[in-house]
């Protein structure tokens, strides 16, 4: 194999029948572009002959004439072929980016050469030395490089368009003239567009993920049928026991070439890329489904069965907002930024809380929700009651409903207090030159049977920090939760730290009466830590999500799990990780990848859409198969 990538960005990959006609190719490719090369300089000199060059010292330009680079049978080679425009081209050029922008064109150009030149001459480094091409300081380089060049391409299609703009007034500007610039493309831009990143030759391939070249004969699981997925399994709370895994994560940030393989990771990426088909490294990994993240919201399982106790819509409307701001401590646990797994299609899970009734109460005058006398202490989780009939059951399902887009479906219900909550979410992750964001799009509806109330709510954003340094995770982003029959609505807000000072994870919220505009409640403070609630009565109520007793969630053992539970499905993936084993959980994660799209193409050969087995597609959104508010009717 081979590549020739032209200096405009275009991407050609050839194959040769062996090694010697490789050579001879790779020769007379060569030899063309010198020739032309030379033709071209002779009678349209470069602006890119006068550029100054933005390589170290001793480092030579292999973009230049006289310089290639030439290749060997050592591994894969470059070939840059340099374009040069003629009188014509240069005068249609004029015409599109009048005045000024030419020379500033020209100059991106010759900035994108270079910056390229950059690249290949760092990645022909020797993987190991004195100066080695996984040294971090070069791929610190090459990412921020390419980072810089994308800012600048996007400030230079900004300018165009406004000089378009003004000459549209006077002459109307056809398709065909629009002058672009697209930006500098790696060597794995064909990689990123088709879904993954591969290592460069000199990435050490036990930590990297590689380039799959998985057989079928490697999958272990036999493919599904749409059919034999649609029937819903009956949960035995019976075979549920209590789960006493903690999962705790390590930092990432600590090891050298976990550093490295995520600087060459990012070198390869462009601002607002979505990273929704990237395929990223195993070891930024956490050990659970993104399902069981969802799951892990309801960890105050007590506080979301309190919501229906409210006397009035008011009280109902602040319990809410009092659950939703103490969720998201227990399931975005910690501060590591870590990701995940991507749930496969037809993935589920399943789990349940016993919430013991006398910790759901509604005591004070004022009718705000608090919890019985005898609350355990800070940090500790309740114990779950042997006697049945002293608890409420809370049930949770969720499932991944399609794959692209990657959407989630979660349910939770406690039958005997009539209060269940649908939501469905799609993830969408976009690379953001230091960070990295994740849109959670989609939206939950929360049913109180005794009230006959909707409350519609949105979800925040989450960003993961820091990248190149000891990454952290915030939450951001505005969202809205609104219940049409009290006319009831809460704004809440999710702020960023800035740039300069300012405190991390706070969250701000109004809950507010829409007929009369009066504002009723007011929280602020922060979403893991202490948050601070004011009434319109003037009385104050503070609540410390640290020391919030947790309820554990029930789950049956992995033996008793079906094939395609997400802790039966990841087990291999998890162990591995638990055991430090970063190239067996790869090896097994790309299996359930490798196993997912064999039935994509399956079902595409046979026109055969996908059928989920706990949820129905109802407009832009799914709902559970028998959601509570319709086994009350």
């Amino acid at each position: 194999m081979f590549v020739v990538q032209a200096a405009s960005g275009e991407l050609y990959k050839l194959r040769a029948g062996d090694a010697k006609e490789r050579l001879y190719w790779v020769n007379q490719l060569q030899a063309s572009a010198k020739h032309h090369t030379e033709n071209n300089t002779k009678t349209t000199p470069s602006i890119r002959a006068r550029s100054l060059s933005l390589l170290p010292p001793g480092i030579s330009n292999p973009a230049t004439h006289g310089s290639q680079k030439h290749l060997t049978h050592s591994g894969p080679g470059i070939i840059t072929i340099t374009h040069h425009k003629s009188p014509a081209t240069s005068r249609r050029a004029k015409n599109q980016c009048p005045g000024r922008l030419l020379d500033v064109k020209e100059m991106m150009n010759q900035a994108e050469g270079q910056q390229k030149s950059l690249v290949h001459s760092i990645e022909s480094l020797p993987p190991c030395g004195p100066l080695s091409a996984l040294d971090q300081d070069l791929l610190l380089l090459k990412a921020t490089s390419a980072a810089t060049m994308s800012c600048l391409g996007e400030c230079l299609n900004i300018l165009q368009q406004s000089a378009q703009q003004a000459v549209q007034h006077s002459k109307k500007m056809s398709a065909e003239t629009v002058l672009g610039w697209q930006g500098p493309r790696s060597r794995s831009a064909e990689q990123l567009k088709n879904g993954n990143i591969c290592a460069s030759p000199s990435m050490p391939s036990n930590n990297a993920n590689i380039v799959w070249s998985a057989t079928p004969s490697q999958v272990k699981q036999e493919l599904r049928h749409p059919s034999e997925h649609q029937n819903p399994e009956v949960i035995n709370p019976e075979d549920e026991i209590t789960d006493k895994e903690d999962n705790v994560e390590e930092d990432l940030g600590v090891m050298d070439d976990q550093r490295s393989i995520i600087l060459h990771l990012l070198s390869q990426l462009k601002l607002g890329m979505d990273l929704t088909r990237v395929v990223l490294p195993t070891f930024i990994l956490e050990k659970r489904s993104l399902l069981e993240m969802y799951a892990n919201f309801m960890a105050h399982a007590d506080i979301f069965v309190s919501i229906t106790s409210g006397i009035t819509p008011e009280e109902r409307i602040i319990s809410f907002v009092e659950y939703y701001l103490t969720a998201f401590h227990e399931g975005r646990k910690g501060a590591v930024a870590k990701k995940p797994y991507n749930p496969i299609i037809g993935e589920t899970f399943h789990c349940s809380w016993d919430v013991p009734k006398n910790n759901v109460k509604s005591s004070t005058a004022n009718g705000i929700l608090t919890f019985g006398k005898d609350q355990p202490k800070p940090q500790q989780a309740f114990e779950p009651s042997k006697d049945p009939t002293e608890c409420y059951r809370v049930r949770f399902t969720a499932e991944q409903v399609s794959h692209h887009p990657p959407v989630s479906g979660f349910y939770c219900e406690c039958k005997e207090r009539k209060i269940c909550v649908n939501a469905h979410v799609w993830t969408k992750s976009k690379f953001m030159g230091m960070s990295i964001g994740v849109t959670m799009v989609g939206e939950g509806v929360l049913f109180l049977g005794e009230h006959d109330e909707e409350y519609v709510f949105t979800l925040p954003s989450a960003y993961a920090r820091s990248i190149l340094t000891v990454p952290w995770v915030e939450l951001g982003g505005k969202v809205s939760i609104n219940c049409a029959k009290s006319g009831y609505s809460a704004a809440v807000t999710f702020h960023t730290k800035p740039f300069y000072g300012g405190k991390v994870h706070r969250v701000t919220a109004e809950v507010k009466h829409n007929p009369t505009n009066t504002i009723v409640c007011k929280a602020q403070g922060e979403w893991n830590g202490t948050l601070e609630f004011t009434y319109s009565n003037g009385e104050t109520k503070v609540i410390d999500t640290t020391k919030l007793p947790i309820i554990r969630k029930k789950i049956r053992p992995i033996k008793k799990q079906g094939l395609f539970e997400s802790r039966r499905l990841w087990e291999q993936v998890t162990n591995a990780l638990q055991a430090g084993n970063i190239s067996a959980a790869t090896e097994n994660k790309h299996i359930l990848e490798e196993q997912q799209r064999a039935e994509e193409r399956q079902r595409a050969a046979s026109n055969t859409l996908w059928m989920p087995k706990y949820f129905r597609k109802e407009g832009d959104g799914w709902m559970y198969h028998s959601p509570l508010w319709k086994t009350q009717c």
